[in-house]
Order: C-alpha cells, then structure tokens, then sequence
C-alpha cells in the first residue's frame, strides 16, 4: 500500500536498474520522515532487482549498532555468494584506503557474474568505519554494474557529517523524497470509502502511509491498539531524543512551541525545533493544533508516570497563562493537572466553561465547571457553580442539572446561601417550571435587599436587575406577570406593576385580550430564534402559547423543527423538552400512538439515572396516552418509576398529577382520582394559571364525581368550567358539554351532545371526539333511533381505532374487529374522482350526514332548508353510486375550515 500512487519514484527505480543491468552505476538516497516508507521502497529497489537477475546485498543501520565498528558491512559481506567479498578485519585495517579498495574490488568484480545492488537502510545509523566504507564504494564502482540503493531520515544525520556531503558531490547520484499521503490520495486508494471516511482517515494519518495502514488494521477504522502501536514506533524512530520531548509535545497539544517545548522538557530549544519539524514532517503534529489525533497523544502520555504528568501539565497551565493563551487553553491544563492553586485559577475556569458551553463543547464546560465548584473555598461562589453546572447539564440531561440544585436549595434552607447565588437560582428554578421553589429563593432575595416581597424596585437597588429578566417571549406583556405592591388579592401570575416577574408568569399564556395578537406575536418570535443558551426558555412559552391558543395544529411544526434542532446539535436535554411539547401537541389531536411514540422517544433521549421534574411533562404525555389507548399496566409501568420531591410545586408536576389521576379512573379508584385533579386546581389557583385549556382539571374532578355518584357536585364544576374565560374554545366547550350532557334527560343530552361533536371536531382532537360521538350514539338508542345510532356508532368506532384507542372501541361495539366491513367497504368505496366531483355545499352535508346529524338539524345548522339538504344528499348518492345514508364512507372526512 505504501508504494500507491508512487509512479515517478517507481519509473525513477526501473531506470537505475536498467542502467545498472547496462553497465552504468548508480547511487540513489531515498529520504523521508518516519513511517513514510523509506524501507518499504528499499525493499521495493531490492525485490526488483532481484527480478531482473542482481545479487542484492541487504544490510541496516541501527542506533545499538552504531557503537559497533563494521556492523554493516559484516551484514553485506554475510549476504554476498561465499568466498565472494573479503570479509572484514579489525576496524582499524578495515578504514585503510587499501583494505576499501579491495572492497571495491571485490564487489566490482562479483558485478561481472551480475548486476549487485547493495541496499542500505537507514544511513543515519550506520557505524563510521562502514559509512566510509560506503562511501569509498560508491567512488570505486563507477563504470560497474553496481547500485547503491540508502535511505536516510531527513531529520536525523550520522556521526559522520562528510559522508553525506560527500555522496552529494558524486556525479551519478540521485536523491528520492517521499512524501507524505495528500487528501486525494488516501480517497484514490480507499475506493470502498466514503469521501466523508476517507477524510477522516487522512486527518487521523496525517497522510502518514504507517499510520494509515494501521487505522485499516483496527475494528471499524477506528484509533485502536494497532495506530497506538504505529505511533510509538514512529516517535522511537524519530532519534532518542524525541520520545521526551514528544511527552512535553503531547501535553502543551496545541501550545507546543519550540520555546514552550524546550522548557517543559529541559532541553535546548534547538532540539525542541527539531523535534517538532519531525514531528510535522510525519504528520503527526500540526502547528497550532497539537498531535493529529487525540489517540496519538494518549498513546504517547499513557505510558508517563501520572505524577509527572500532573506536574507536566501544572508547568503547562503556567506557560499557557503567562504567554497570553486562551482561558480555554489555560483551563485545560489545569484540568488535566487537577490543580487550582493558582490565584487566576477559578476565575480562568469558569470563564473557559462558558466559552466551552457558547460552543457547544458540553462535556468540557461541565469538567471545568465541576473542578472550579470542587476547589472554591467561598460557599456562594460554590453555590453559583452549582447553579452554572444545573444550566450547562441541562443540555444533555435535566435530571442531573436538578441534582445540581440540591446542594444551594440545601443552604437556602439551612439559611447559608450568599445573596449573590439567590438570583441565578431562582432564574434556574422557574426555567425549569419549579414555580413553589423559585418563588421561595425571590422573596429570600426581596428580604435580604429590604424590601417586602412585592414591592416595586428603587432606583439604586442591588442587584437592581429582575433575575427572571429574558426568560419570556412576550416582554411587552411582561406588566401582566410583575408583583405590584398593594396587590395581596391578585394572583402572581396576573398581578400588575413595575416589580420583578413572578415565576409563574412564565408559564402563563400571555394576558392580552386579543388573543391572535399573543398567537401571532409566538409565531415571529419562532420564527427568528436560534436554538441557544437563553433561547429555549422564550421558545418553550411562544410554542405553548401557540398550542393553547391556536391549536395543536398550528404548534406541530415548530415543535418537531425545534426537536430536531436540538437533536442536531447533541443537547438532549433540550431535545426532550420539546419533545415533551411535541407529544402533548398529537395528544390533543389524538394521536395517541404518535404521542407514546414521540414521549417515549424524549425519555430514551436523555441519560436513565432517575427522574426529573422537567421530564415529568414527557412522563405525563406517555402515561395519559397509554392510559386512552387500554394499557393501564403500561401506564402504570411508567408511573412506578421514581419521581423528585415537591413535584407538586412544578408546572410539569401538576401535569403528572392530571396523567396519574386518569389512570386512577382508568382503574377504578375514583377517589384518588378526584384528589389529583382537586390538587391540580388549587395550585393553579394560587399561582393564577388556572386555564382549562391548558389544564381542565374541573372536568376532570366532575368525571371522578360522575363515577362516584356525587352529580350535583359534578355539575357544578362543569357549569364553573363553562363560565371561565376559555369556556368559547371549542375544546373545552366541547369537553365539558360531553360530560354535562351524562347529567341531562336524554333529549337534552341529545342536544347537548350534538353541540359537543360539532366543537370536539372543530377542536381536532380525535379521541375526544369519538368519546362524544359513542356517548351521542348511546342516547341515539335510547331515544329509538337505532338506525342513526348504528351510523354513529360506526363513525364513532373508526375515529377511535384510528386513534389507537383500543378499550374505547370494544366500549362502542364489543366484538367488532372492522375487518369485514373494511373488506365490504373496499369493495363499495367511492373512488377519489368521485368524492372530487361533490361541490363543496354537498361535501359539507354529506359530512354532517356522517357524523349523524338528521337532514332539519344539517339544515338548521347550514341555514338551508330541509328540502335543500335531501336535493344535496341525493345529488350525493347518486355521484358516489351508493343507495343511501348508511352507504356513506365512515372514512369520509374534511379539514376543519370545512365544516360548519
């Protein structure tokens, strides 16, 4: 292999050895760095000539074999016939001008039986007495069919500095450099590979064809035992020196400079230039960014003692620091020295930390950050690392950054937390939805500036900053979310006023009376963010705000975009908050495989050590969605893992509440269930986010009422519901009715339930929807239409299989599996041109006709007459080529723009 893409060396080899054949000698020096294939060529030189019919005489220099007088050309003397070459005498015959000359002899008058070709490898550590004897060779054989084929380093020379010059000087010489491998050729000759691979081959060779050839030996390509292996052997070829000072090179990486170099290893800075030329020459340094492969560095430092490491790499942060290097540079020594004694030291590795975390370089902010908290003395100062490492970790995995809290809300409790630690805490806090805690460390702070914890700052104040200040997305409305003084009566989240926001603004929907204004506003804002430290949080509330207030729908999209930008740059932790959005977006639509899917997704995203409150929102999403698909041990399954303390005191622990309470009344035990939801409304109250649309817990609390025979209490809740300000959205209308309508004689209900699927369908949400249409097909039998009813029923059924909710099926027809009527129904179909040639006034009859409305309630609620719905629908029937109502596909059904 590492004679590919050699054409020019390899024409150059035939010519010499042509000539040599034709009487015409020949001296070639074969230069190189270390592993570039100096030896493989000689022996390329020496098979060759073989072929063409020479005596090859093969002989190598070695460093052991330099002290040893006439060690090589022992070896040339031994490889030649017997009796052919005079063996050698004692060293000092062997350097007389006639003992050479004999040599000379001998081996011109063996060139006459054929071509000799001597082949030398590595020149630099031949023994003097045999160097000049080379030499005097390569003056004696002109004229005879004799090559003299040596390599040589380009970084190292013999004891004998005449011999090369005087090489130089000989007519018939001929110089052969090898270089190193470039991009292309590693691509040319790996074929099989990816551009992409085969790139990364060549960054981790350096174009090196040792290096190269021992990433193919290891598993996968990868840096394993054979390129570690390949690098030692080219560092112990580069010169004895090399190794130490390679050890200085690998712990300075990219600060290695000649200067830096020489002092880490107490050498001369001439030889540390060396070294380093060497080194660059193998490809395996580049200038600025250290050795080319974090392997090769380990392979070099793994075999340092570690103490002398650690005080290599404390001498290093010293250099680092006083040459003016990076805070990241600086930082990473004294990582790797574990050493913070240094007064700069702190400071440097927090500000390294947040340059690591800017970058994306998770790993390396949360060591240092983790070192720096470990050796600070200051209890606040530790405490506001703590904090940092809670922000950072969050990327990757939430509840290890909740871990980090525990200690500064240990101290907050125990009353040792600094003043200065209390406002980024309480900033982490209510980022992460812990409203009851953030709210605790803001009026520690409020009390330890003096002043009462909802009044407003004065001009001059310390810090004088909100510390929840750019974690909205709606800074216009943030007078909606502040305390004012004064206020006791109004709920944190809507007070008004000039103070600082209260945590539970945050996860508010925006106080705005024109709702497409806050709706509008979350898109723009969307639109123009970029996934980023301090951008998540403003996200999280513009897509809520989207969700809640104009539809699962329209927040889809953004979520999934938003998820897989997360995912793209590797911050799972953010991955699975808007994953968690994301699944309570097909939720609400009633996807409810889509929604255990993308949740259960979310979770396997994030590190399994325990739970976490923000990942209680994902937690939540899976367990209602098993829950309403008919799996309550799946659910349950999930519910038996573990889950923080004051989950309650968390926007995503109420959620938990609402899941865990669905799965009590999916089981039967109606009073926990009801103990939930009461639990859910009471912080909602306290902290002013009491939205049905974002958590209806009266219809919940009125279900479990329902179920325990409590319906006067029932009907007050739902009545409540109805009278909120969220009462006009369809989905909450629609829920509400449906269970109200339970309460009602079945004429009423009828009536009831009719409003109900006409708002659930508006809605989108699937599952709600067939749960009122099984209820409408219920009252339907009841009320003696049993015809309508099967329609319903029908409908009802397929919304709910499509949705994934099996117990919801067998509620609605037990022992119906679909399959014969999915075959009838293939068989009977309207093909697609013909649903395309209803116009849209008998698509939308045709449409409430499935859903069981009668032909005077399709016309009272399309403001036409009786008689004009039965000219649509017989225009309909004849069109779609069926006999009538019950013909109607249950799978015919339009966007919701299109249904009136």
């Amino acid at each position: 292999m590492v004679l590919f893409r050699r054409a020019e060396e390899l024409s150059l080899l035939e010519k010499l050895i042509e000539g040599c054949g034709e009487g015409n000698s020949g001296l070639l020096l074969i230069e190189g760095a270390v592993g570039c294939g100096k030896s493989e060529f000689l022996e390329t030189v020496a098979v060759h000539a073989e072929k063409h019919g020479g005596i090859v005489l093969r002989a190598m220099g070695t460093a052991e074999e330099r002290r040893h007088p006439l060690g090589v050309l022992r070896q040339l003397t031994a490889e030649a016939p017997p009796g052919a070459l005079p063996p050698p005498s004692s060293p000092d015959e062997a350097g007389r001008v006639g003992t050479m000359r004999r040599f000379a002899a001998a081996v011109c008058e063996l060139s006459t039986t054929a071509p000799v070709v001597v082949c030398v490898d590595d020149l630099h550590h031949v023994d003097e007495v045999s160097g000049r004897q080379l030499l005097h060779l390569a003056r004696g054989t002109r004229g005879a069919k004799v090559l003299l084929a040596l390599t040589e380093s380009v970084h190292e020379h013999g004891d004998d500095p005449l011999l090369r010059t005087e090489l130089l000087r000989l007519p018939h010489f001929s110089r052969l450099r090898l270089e190193r491998f470039t991009p292309d050729d590693v691509r040319a000759m790996l074929p099989g590979h990816a551009e992409a691979e085969a790139a990364r081959l060549h960054r981790a060779s350096g174009g090196n064809p040792l290096l190269l050839r021992a990433l193919l030996q290891d598993p996968g390509t990868r840096p394993g035992e054979a390129y570690a292996q390949a690098v030692l052997a080219c560092l112990h070829r580069c010169g004895p020196a090399t190794p130490a000072l390679t050890e200085a090179v690998a712990v300075l990486d990219p600060l290695a400079t000649p200067a830096h170099v020489a002092r880490l290893a107490g050498a001369t800075e001439p030889a540390a230039a060396r070294a380093l030329a060497a080194l660059e020459d193998a490809g395996l340094l580049t200038r600025g960014r250290g050795l080319c492969h974090p392997a090769a560095r380990a392979a070099v430092l793994e075999g340092t003692d570690p103490d002398t490491r650690r005080a290599l790499h404390r001498e290093a942060a010293l250099l680092a620091r006083g040459a003016g290097a990076p805070d990241t540079a600086v930082a990473a020594q004294l990582l790797a020295a574990r050493h913070t004694g240094e007064d700069w030291a702190l400071p440097v590795l927090r500000a390294a930390a947040d340059q690591h975390a800017a970058d994306g370089a998770l790993d390396e902010a949360t060591a240092l950050l983790s070192l720096a908290r470990e050796a600070c003395p200051d209890e606040a100062r530790r405490a506001e690392l703590s904090v940092r490492l809670g922000v950072v970790t969050a990327r990757t995995d939430p509840a290890a950054a909740e871990r980090h809290l525990a200690e500064p809300l240990t101290a907050l409790a125990e009353g040792r937390l600094d003043a200065r630690a209390l406002g980024p805490l309480a900033r982490t806090l209510a980022a992460q939805g812990r409203i009851d805690e953030s709210t605790e460390v803001l009026e520690r702070l409020a009390s330890r500036e003096g002043r009462h914890p909802g009044a407003e700052r004065r001009p001059g104040d310390i810090p004088g900053e909100d510390p929840l200040d750019g974690l909205s997305a709606f800074p216009q409305w943030g007078a909606a979310g502040r305390r004012a003084a004064g206020g006791p009566g109004a709920h944190p989240a809507v007070r008004t006023g000039r103070g600082p926001v209260h945590p539970a603004a945050l996860w508010a929907l925006p106080a705005e009376a024109d709702e497409g204004a806050a709706t509008h506003a979350a898109e723009l804002f969307l639109r123009g963010a970029s996934l980023a430290e301090g951008m998540v949080e403003p996200a999280v509330q513009a897509l809520r705000t989207l969700l809640y207030l104009e539809g699962a729908e329209r927040a889809l999209p953004w979520c999934e975009t938003f998820a897989e930008q997360a995912a793209a740059r590797g911050a799972t932790g953010w991955q699975a908050v808007f994953a968690g959005l994301h699944a309570e977006a097909r939720l609400r639509l009633g996807d409810l495989n889509g929604a255990a899917e993308t949740a259960e997704d979310g979770l396997r995203a994030v590190p399994a050590r325990g739970g976490g409150v923000q990942l209680c929102a994902l937690t939540a999403t899976l367990v209602r969605a098993r829950t309403a698909m008919g799996r309550p041990d799946a659910a349950a399954a999930v519910l038996s893992r573990p889950v923080p303390e004051r989950l309650t005191g968390s926007v995503q622990g109420l959620a938990y509440l609402r899941a865990r309470g669905h799965y009590a009344l999916a089981t039967s035990r109606f009073h926990a269930a009801l103990g939930d939801f009461l639990d859910i409304g009471r912080h909602m109250k306290r902290w002013g986010l009491d939205r049905p649309r974002v958590l209806p817990w009266r219809s919940d609390a009125a279900e479990a009422l329902l179920r325990l025979g409590e319906t006067h209490q029932a009907d007050r809740f739902l009545a409540d519901q109805l009278t909120t300000r969220d009462a006009n959205d369809p989905w909450v209308r629609g829920i509400s009715l449906r269970l109200r309508a339970l309460l009602r004689e079945p004429k009423e209900r009828q009536a009831m339930l009719t409003k109900a699927v006409d708002d659930l369908h508006r809605s989108g949400d699937q599952y709600e929807l067939a749960r009122a249409m099984s209820d409408f097909g219920q009252v339907l039998q009841t009320l003696g239409e049993p015809a309508r009813a099967a329609m319903v029923n029908r409908r009802a059924w397929h919304v709910a299989k499509e949705c994934g909710a099996e117990a919801l099926c067998v509620r609605i027809l037990p022992g119906h599996t679909g399959e014969a009527q999915r075959s009838a129904a293939a068989d009977d179909a309207p093909h697609a041109d013909r649903v395309a040639s209803l116009s849209e006034s008998e698509k939308r009859v045709a449409l409430l006709a499935v859903h069981g409305h009668t032909n005077r309630e399709i016309a009272q609620k399309l403001y036409i007459t009786v008689s004009t719905v039965e000219q649509h629908l017989t225009r309909v029937y004849r069109k779609l080529e069926i006999p009538g109502r019950q013909a109607l596909p249950v799978d015919f059904h339009l966007g919701v723009a299109e249904f009136i």
